[in-house]
């Protein structure tokens, strides 16, 4: 099997460190072919070695982090590297898989390596393809997707701190009165908007209401069971079981 490989463009040797220590530890067989500290090299290696993933930060001298994935569009699974929460949408406009926030932390590396791992048997420019091949026939959406692009991102608040939640985290949403809890592995955000107006901002193809007051995350069910009072969605990796109401179980009827 050929080995997945990897570049990191990143022009600060300490950040560039510990990615490479991370993914060395985290994946120990990917294959790092080179690393670059300026967008200009980062791009011609780019072209030149044909790597799986780039790992890139936005700011660099010269080409700017943006710019190269822009030019790579379609090659490359992109992974950005940034200081700055901000910077994000733009990631995700530029068709970002991921982004890392500095300094790097362990468990988001962790989940960043496991969402390439997953994602990588399918070409960068197909990764709606991907999404349609991993939900079987019987999850089509029964509505239409949106018109505009999907949430891929949220800013959430937990206590006093703002944050920003990958939708591709979270297993379900919960209503909280007017508000919306978003609820992940790494704890529960809430959000300022109600679970109504959240779901018509939502990928339908990976988000469905099961209740009145839930919303949940396919990608993190791990089954669904029939019983005598009525049908119960069971998560990954939890002991939390959802409710589907009367009027949602007919989207499950085929299963």
């Amino acid at each position: 099997m050929k080995p997945v490989t990897a570049l990191i463009v990143e022009d600060e040797a300490l950040p560039r460190q510990r990615l490479r220590e991370g993914l060395a530890s985290l994946w120990p067989s990917l294959q790092l072919l080179a690393e670059a500290e300026d967008g200009d090299q980062g791009l011609a290696l780019a072209l030149d070695l044909r790597p799986d993933i780039v790992f890139v930060d936005i700011r660099l001298p010269g080409l700017d982090g943006l710019s190269l994935a822009r030019r790579l569009k379609g090659l490359a699974h992109i992974v950005f590297v940034t200081a700055y929460d901000a910077h994000a949408v733009q990631a995700f406009e530029h068709g970002a898989i991921d982004y890392l926030l500095k300094p790097l932390a362990e468990a988001r590396l962790r989940d960043t390596v496991q969402r390439l791992q997953q994602r990588l048997q399918w070409p960068p420019a197909q990764l709606a393809q991907w999404l349609q091949q991993w939900a079987p026939p019987a999850l089509a959406p029964a509505r239409p997707a949106p018109a505009s692009a999907p949430l891929r991102w949220l800013q959430a608040s937990q206590g006093e701190r703002l944050h920003l939640v990958m939708t591709a985290d979270v297993t379900h949403f919960r209503s909280d009165n007017k508000y919306t809890c978003a609820v992940t592995a790494e704890g529960e955000f809430l959000l300022r908007l109600s679970l109504r107006e959240l779901l018509t901002q939502l990928d339908p193809e990976q988000f469905w209401q099961i209740h009145r007051a839930v919303i949940i995350n396919l990608a993190h069910v791990a089954r669904l069971e029939r019983r005598l009072t009525g049908m119960e969605v069971h998560l990954k990796g939890s002991d939390v079981r959802l409710p589907v109401s009367q009027n949602y179980q007919s989207r499950f009827k085929p299963m």
